[in-house]
């Protein structure tokens, strides 16, 4: 019989590899808007890619599900693998006064679906483009990029690029007297066509690769 590690508190610290990835540390990145958005120059510049990285303030890794096929055999079933689908992805952004970042959303959808007569773009390559996640970590260990300007290490832990994402929902933004103290947040969700694990916004792979069973 093989022999069991006693699970006490010291044995659970040395499992813990550089103290848990941590949920607030995270950057989000949609380098261009895609080339059929009308005026996509002017709606997402440098300053709105910049603003975008700053003021999303929630995100996800991306969730993927692969389906189950029920097989009747002589009163059991079998279950085989099925299809794979890939979740929206929704994000949470802080509104600053310029409206900057959810001007540049509104714009992508009402090109994809004009408010005033239901016409807009029909090339789906015209208003997809790409996006990326990363998680990142707290030291300067290995996978770790240095920052063009301050030359500064940052860890990143795993990333996620999001392949031909557009926007489905703007959410609204709720407005009330009542409310003190706060500012204004508003969610922008994005169909996905499926992601890959492990590249970077500058396309080399930064250490996250695909898991494997060992």
């Amino acid at each position: 019989m093989a022999n069991i590690a006693t699970k006490n508190l010291h044995n659970f610290k040395n499992q813990l590899r550089g103290g848990g990835a941590r949920p607030n540390l995270f950057e989000c990145s949609i380098p261009s808007f895609p080339s059929g958005i009308t005026g996509a120059g002017q709606l997402w510049n440098k300053a709105s890619q910049k603003d975008f990285r700053f003021l999303c303030k929630a995100a996800q890794l991306p969730a993927s599900t692969v389906a189950e096929i029920p097989v009747p055999f002589r009163g059991r079933i079998l279950k085989v693998a099925g299809d794979r689908t890939f979740e929206p992805w929704t994000v949470t952004i802080i509104n600053d006064e310029d409206f900057n970042l959810r001007s540049a959303f509104e714009g992508w959808m009402n090109s994809i679906n004009d408010l005033s007569h239901a016409t807009g773009i029909t090339n789906p390559s015209s208003y997809m483009t790409n996006a990326f996640v990363a998680q990142l970590g707290r030291g300067n260990a290995r996978n770790s990029k240095t920052h063009p300007k301050n030359n500064k290490q940052q860890q990143v832990l795993r990333s996620y690029k999001f392949t031909g994402i557009f926007p489905t929902e703007v959410g609204a933004i709720d407005l009330s007297y009542d409310s003190t103290d706060t500012i204004e947040e508003f969610t922008v969700t994005f169909q996905v066509q499926d992601f890959r694990i492990g590249l970077a916004e500058d396309g080399r792979n930064d250490g996250g690769t695909t898991p494997t069973l060992k």
